[in-house]
């Protein structure tokens, strides 16, 4: 028999939006010459208005790159974030974990971490909005869930204090628009250079079966 916390509510969904990604920032040439690390970058989990999700939320466990000291971090308050310093890019595994009473089992997200390109002012942000949803959660998480407000939308405008905005995810959007089709005008020229190619050896070959007829 289930306990009161093992019971599901069915038919019951609820999403709580969060916000995870990183910030990087180029370090002073002075550490990258003491180091071959070249950027100092932060991991983060929250919500997405910078609400509180410690409520539901446990532990966030980082999974960094296997050449990191003690690659497995575990953060058990917030914030939670990890900072670190780097060179190079690579995919970061998360899981949530909620708290105990709730008997949720743990969510899984995978973050690219990224360093550049650089914007004005040498910060590059990269932000990804996820939205938990629990469907038919268990007694005890849907009554943690409804007890607290949530925030749903993102704020409009960036702020020192809220870089994940509607008008960050826009500029994401555009600059990742603006290399599909950079991406795709190389592919159009490379595909009409390879076609010439093609041309210019049928026509040796045209040539030279022509020369051997004679």
């Amino acid at each position: 028999m289930a306990t009161p916390n093992q019971r599901r509510t069915k038919g019951v969904t609820i999403v709580r939006p969060i916000v995870y990604g990183n910030i990087a920032t180029p370090l002073p040439p002075r550490k990258t010459q003491e180091t071959d690390h070249t950027h100092k970058w932060t991991v983060s989990v929250r919500g997405v208005n910078g609400e509180d999700i410690s409520y539901y939320v446990k532990k966030v466990v980082f999974k960094l790159h296997e050449t990191y000291q003690n690659p497995m971090r575990t953060i058990e308050q917030p914030p939670f974030e990890i900072s670190e310093t780097g060179w190079g890019e690579f995919e970061l595994a998360i899981k949530l974990h909620f708290v105990p009473e709730s008997n949720e089992k743990p969510v899984p997200l995978y973050h690219n971490l990224r360093l550049h390109p650089y914007e004005e002012d040498g910060t590059i942000l990269s932000a990804n909005k996820n939205k938990p949803v629990f469907t038919d959660p268990t007694e005890a998480m849907y009554q943690i869930l409804t007890q607290h407000n949530s925030s749903s939308t993102l704020p409009p405008k960036t702020a020192p204090n809220q870089p994940y905005s509607l008008q960050a995810e826009q500029e994401e959007l555009k600059l990742i628009e603006q290399t599909y089709r950079k991406v795709q005008e190389q592919l159009r020229q490379y595909k009409e250079r390879m076609d010439a190619a093609t041309n210019e050896l049928q026509q040796v070959k045209s040539e030279l079966e022509r020369l051997r007829a004679k």
